[in-house]
């Protein structure tokens, strides 16, 4: 098997992340004796900063972690839709979706609260030692990534004419600015410094400093502006100009929260997940779905093993669009998705061609039941083999910020066997006007919500929207913990997937099953505005054989080749207690993700 990079091993620490800068911010941290989730929230608070299009303050964070000798457990901290935020009222607008943009979008933002709560429960430090990275980064200045310069150069337009505060930010002196090139957020830096100083003035218990900067974010200078901004009206994707409807209030009433994991026991491993509030489910029924149809070995991928996870994604996905969401005080449950009946039920109807149809089956009696507002889109630019159709594995981004939505992720090991899962994301650059105050942009995850009465993803106050963020972790019979994920809104899962069976049926270690060639199905309905979905898609890496793709097309899916290296962005961490040995491995797709360990 190819890989691009050995899968590293070691005996102290391991970080692995989406941007190499990141990485290395977290390994310091283990390096002065930090712990696992020391360095998770470095890093992180770094992605915000050298990642801006795919993730930032104002955007959400769930995640997976097992801290030594205990069992996996959640902490979620996906921020919820305000009180304003109601079907009458958005219905009242002349809206059928929520908006992909602007200030209609935005549940409140999670990420920084989560950090600090994980920073303050878990962790060994102060909030200054563990920011102090992303405060120089903001400040002094980051070479700014290609992906990042993109995004700012196809927004700049759009900022220059609707979004004065965005082009502020980000289109110093009047222009984009260029790949590599220094770029600097200096309102962002004092904006983590505030909080740093108001940590610091609860004195010296730690503790304390990370409450103290929950509460300057969450009831003091943070939340009154996002108050004060969210009232103006901007534009946004639809066309039109709309005022927020987050107040302070909303971000003072709400906090990240602790939860326990879905699970799935699956060929010697136990797959851990977060619930119905995520897609995380979605992974564990292509699991379920698969494990009747799967060889047990493999030596490379074949059309048939690709048709049969291409197909279970389908069912699965659909189940998701139909069974998944925050229902408040009439909890969703979804462990019905992996009764060995309903599994059974779902595994007959994968047949040997490609289905063209969105089938979500019966759960508890009920049938399943989408949004009456999804489109199907009949026409797709196909491929032929030895053609590439560009953009498929980055977010596709129009000059209103309408995106397929990507993010960011990070995996840290330490040598305590501690071990952190998290898929950090929204608060995007291009997501909504940069507020002037604080240096960053709210999210848009709101638009994974509808404006349809009785759906688990009905838009609702106080209701997290059914995100596409899905961190993972696993253990095996041996106690290894590995944590994995990848960037990639609906495909995550899928990507996650394959990197799974790469592991299970070919043998391949943690570097090799991420640098496999890999695929997803686009027969699934986008959680990003449009909500669209495109009957029997298949995306592929070219670097699979001409012959499988043919075969694939003969059982009628519709080939999407997306260049040899585009579909994925994994990276992995995991630690055996057995000898203390620690691997990681990194994507080298976009050559920015990097693993450090040793």
């Amino acid at each position: 098997m190819f890989t691009t990079r050995p899968e590293l091993t070691g005996t102290f620490g391991a970080v692995a992340s989406t941007h190499y800068l990141a990485s290395q911010c977290g390994m310091a941290v283990l390096e002065e004796g930090g712990n696992a989730f020391d360095a998770a929230v470095a890093t992180a608070f770094v992605m915000q900063v050298v990642e801006p299009h795919l993730n930032g303050p104002g955007g959400d964070m769930p995640l997976i972690m097992r801290k030594q000798g205990e069992s996996p457990k959640v902490l979620c901290a996906q921020g919820v839709a305000p009180m304003g935020a109601t079907i009458e009222h958005y219905r009242s607008l002349g809206l059928d979706v929520v908006p992909g943009t602007g200030l209609l979008a935005p549940a409140l933002p999670g990420a920084v609260p989560g950090w600090l709560t994980l920073l303050r429960d878990y962790g060994t430090r102060t909030p200054r030692q563990v920011m102090r990275f992303a405060i120089e980064y903001a400040g002094a200045g980051h070479p700014l990534i290609a992906g990042a310069a993109t995004t700012i150069d196809r927004m700049a337009g759009y900022f220059t004419e609707s979004w004065p505060t965005s082009a502020a930010t980000w289109l110093p002196n009047g222009q984009a600015p260029q790949a590599g090139e220094v770029f600097r957020n200096p309102t962002l830096a004092a904006t983590y410094s505030r909080l740093c100083d108001e940590a610091e003035a609860a004195g010296s218990d730690r503790e304390a400093q990370c409450d103290a900067a929950l509460r300057a974010w969450s009831h003091g200078f943070v939340a009154e502006a996002i108050d004060a901004f969210a009232r103006q009206e901007v534009p946004d994707s639809s066309g039109a100009r709309h005022a927020g409807v987050m107040t302070g209030e909303d971000l003072a009433r709400w906090t990240p929260t602790y939860e326990e994991p879905l699970s799935l026991d699956w060929r010697g491993k136990t797959i851990y997940k977060c619930g119905p509030w995520s897609q995380g489910v979605v992974l564990l029924e292509q699991l379920a779905i698969l494990d009747g149809l799967l060889p047990d070995r493999l030596e490379d991928w074949d059309a048939a093993t690709i048709h049969s996870v291409a197909e279970a994604a389908k069912l699965a996905f659909a189940d998701r669009d139909a069974f998944c969401g925050d229902s408040l005080d009439n909890p969703v449950d979804v462990s019905g998705l992996l009764d060995p009946a309903y599994v059974a039920q779902r595994r007959a109807l994968i047949g040997a061609e490609a289905s063209l149809e969105l089938r979500p089956g019966s759960l508890n009696g009920v049938a399943g039941r989408l949004a009456s507002a999804v489109q199907v889109r009949t026409s797709y630019e196909a491929s032929k083999v030895g053609q590439t159709v560009a953009g498929i594995g980055e977010p596709t981004i129009d000059r209103k910020g309408v995106t397929r939505g990507d993010t960011c992720h990070l995996d840290v090991v330490d040598r305590w066997g501690n071990v952190v899962s998290s898929t950090p994301s929204g608060g995007w650059l291009q997501s909504s006007p940069t507020i002037p105050a604080l240096g960053f942009a709210l999210g848009s995850r709101l638009q994974m919500t509808w404006l349809e009465e009785g759906l688990p993803s009905s838009l609702r106050p106080g209701r997290r929207p059914r995100s596409t963020l899905t961190p993972s972790l696993s253990t095996d019979e041996h106690d290894v913990t590995t944590s994995f994920g990848t960037p990639g809104g609906d495909q995550q899962d899928q990507w996650q997937l394959v990197f799974l069976l790469g592991q299970a049926i070919r043998g391949l270690n943690l570097q090799e099953a991420i640098d496999a060639p890999s695929w997803h199905s686009s027969g699934v309905v986008s959680s990003f505005d449009p909500r669209v979905w495109e009957p029997g898609v298949l995306d592929l890496e070219s670097r699979i054989p001409d012959a499988v793709i043919d075969e694939l097309a003969d059982r009628g899916h519709r080939i999407r080749l997306a260049g040899d290296w585009a579909l994925g962005r994994m990276s992995a961490a995991s630690y055996d207690p057995r000898d203390g040995l620690i691997r990681a491995g990194a994507n080298p797709r976009g050559m920015q993700g990097y693993a450090v360990a040793r």
